[in-house]
């Protein structure tokens, strides 16, 4: 301790001290060569003595008494985890400083800070700065739809295992992608800075880009329209209906979300009336998440579109139809967990969210 590299310099002087007096030396002298005080040698000589190396550390001391009584700090937890609306303030959310500022105003601390509210909060993990936006289940056929679509992708129909020839696409449209020609060029990386990309630009137009997702196989298959539609979406499904296997296939299960281009039973039809081997299956309402083609629209976003630095749409699509084929050539199948355990324990949760989210409300009115 006395002599090591890691050791707090109080330890080194304190067990340098007892090292001293071990070889005989008197308090005095050994005060006047560590220059300290005479009385300084006697505590940690006489600690030692009694308590051995644990009589080195410091004691544990009471501290600074508390500014704050646990009661204010409850209740400005309690601020935090109201709406500001409900506590009449016009804000949408607080933060650190409003909540201060609410919390002297309210007679709850003469004065708080805004960095001891922020600690208060840190304990709690409370952020009420932050915000995550959510969506109740409209669809009352929810999980009859959403579990038909799950066991597609584990390649299972009505109860039934698909065959070989029969395939899973996942279709959808990403519109509006813009071709945005920056008034300066693009500067690639270097040395310590990232790639800079001009704020302003010139609007070059938008095109929609439509794309069939196999599941199973990871192949995708697409082409850019001028907007969505109709049309535009049978002409994507004829461009893959007309190539093989899905040209000779016994089944091609086609998963689609309810866009107005393929909604309701209509769509279903005149996809079946055009290729017999066709089958429409509807996510749910507000569950496009359930389509896999959405992650193959995340990865287009992040490494193609993203940053927007396009002459024109010519050149975005040109991209879009390269990035396919390099896309293709190295994609295996999405890692798909989420299963009908899964959906069951999620709707379990929702019924219980609704619930006492309806005894909440029933106790507010009745106050």
């Amino acid at each position: 301790m006395a002599y090591g590299h890691k050791t707090e310099h109080r330890l080194r002087v304190r067990a340098q001290v007892v090292l001293h007096a071990a070889r005989g030396r008197s308090n005095a002298r050994i005060a006047q060569e560590m220059g300290l005080h005479l009385d300084t040698v006697r505590r940690w000589r006489g600690r030692f003595a009694e308590q051995g190396l644990p009589g080195l550390k410091d004691r544990q001391r009471c501290g600074r008494p508390p500014v704050f009584t646990p009661l204010q700090v409850a209740e400005v937890k309690a601020l935090a985890c109201r709406l500001p609306a409900e506590s009449g303030v016009p804000l949408s959310r607080w933060s650190c400083p409003e909540l201060a500022y609410e919390a002297t105003q309210r007679g709850i601390a003469a004065f708080v800070s805004a960095s001891t509210v922020r600690r208060w909060l840190a304990d709690d993990a409370l952020k009420p700065w932050q915000h995550r936006s959510w969506i109740f289940i409209t669809d009352p056929d929810f999980r009859a739809k959403a579990q038909r679509v799950l066991a597609l992708y584990a390649r299972t129909w009505q109860g039934t295992p698909l065959d070989a020839d029969e395939y899973v696409i996942s279709a959808d449209e990403k519109t509006s992608i813009q071709a945005r020609c920056r008034c300066h060029p693009t500067l690639a990386p270097g040395q310590a800075r990232a790639m800079r990309v001009n704020h302003t630009y010139g609007r070059g137009g938008a095109l929609a880009y439509l794309a069939a997702f196999d599941v199973h196989r990871s192949k995708v298959s697409g082409h850019t329209e001028p907007r969505t539609g109709i049309d535009p979406f049978m002409n994507l499904v004829t461009q893959v209906m007309s190539l093989e296997p899905y040209k000779s296939a016994k089944r091609v299960f086609w998963i689609v979300d309810n866009g107005s281009s393929h909604r309701g039973q209509k769509a279903a039809d005149r996809l079946t009336a055009a290729f017999p081997n066709a089958v429409m299956v509807h996510t749910p309402v507000h569950a496009s998440w359930l389509n896999q083609v959405e992650i193959y629209f995340s990865v287009v976003q992040r490494k193609v579109v993203t940053p927007n630095d396009f002459t024109d749409l010519a050149q975005v699509e040109d991209r879009l139809r390269a990035f396919e084929d390099r896309y293709n050539a190295t994609a295996q199948p999405f890692q798909w967990k989420f299963t009908t355990s899964d959906l069951d324990d999620l709707l379990a949760r929702l019924d219980r969210h609704t619930v006492d989210h309806q005894e909440e409300s029933a106790v507010a009115l009745a106050a």
